[in-house]
């Protein structure tokens, strides 16, 4: 699924080069949970962010389902995300004046998916996330853990085939992180959903099958996860 070549991020600074990530090569295949560790500062996000298609590397190749990413131009990119990535941020990023049924919405209306297909997609959400009851209320009416279920509910309403997870649980405390670890790994074993995810919290990570650490902007070691 996702093919990187020697990608590398690095910003100039006079003559000389701060580098961000620096010859970056990996393989996910389709199906796989691989989680990326490191310490701050050793280019985790950047890469997630450059596998999600909001930033571009400055050099290097990286392919998605055997297409060249490198080589579009941001509307395409634009395209690609939308059709296939469902995003999952550590600040949730609800819009606060929407309900939790209007947040689910607003994607799919992005899409222009017909009216009778978006009630059917966000009451099969709803239903799976237990949230039915809480769908008429706004995100400041949800515990941190109910609004990071809608904020999953929500990468999930475009039927990705790869979700992309920033310290998806870094705002939450241990039982609700527990929670949102295990129905990613649901998603993962039983619908097939690609996942990669940047997390520090090492329990985290070994809910997946396979660890990038990163140091320095390298991939200092990868670890399978038993």
């Amino acid at each position: 699924m996702v093919e990187l070549k020697d990608i590398e991020r690095y910003y100039q600074n006079g003559a000389s080069k701060a580098w961000v990530l620096r010859n970056i090569t990996a393989h996910i295949a389709e199906g796989e949970f691989v989680s990326i560790m490191g310490p701050s500062g050793s280019g985790k996000s950047t890469l997630l962010h450059i596998l999600g298609m909001l930033d571009e590397p400055t050099d290097g190749e990286y392919w998605f389902l055997g297409e060249a990413v490198h080589k579009f131009n941001e509307r395409r990119r634009t395209e690609l995300y939308q059709q296939y990535i469902g995003f999952v941020f550590q600040a949730y990023h609800l819009i606060d004046d929407l309900t939790v049924y209007e947040n689910l919405e607003t994607p799919l209306l992005y899409k222009k998916v017909p009216s009778s297909e978006r009630k059917s997609r966000i009451a099969d959400l709803l239903d799976r996330f237990n949230m039915v009851a809480k769908k008429d209320l706004f995100p400041n009416q949800l515990s941190g853990g109910q609004q990071q279920l809608v904020g999953v509910a929500r990468a999930l309403i475009g039927n990705p085939r790869l979700i992309l997870a920033d310290e998806p649980t870094g705002n939450l405390q241990s039982p609700q992180a527990k929670e949102i670890m295990e129905v990613f790994q649901k998603l993962n074993k039983e619908d097939g959903v690609t996942i990669i995810q940047v997390t520090h919290s090492d329990v985290n990570a070994r809910y997946g099958n396979r660890i990038l650490h990163l140091m320095d902007g390298n991939v200092e070691r990868e670890e399978i996860v038993k």
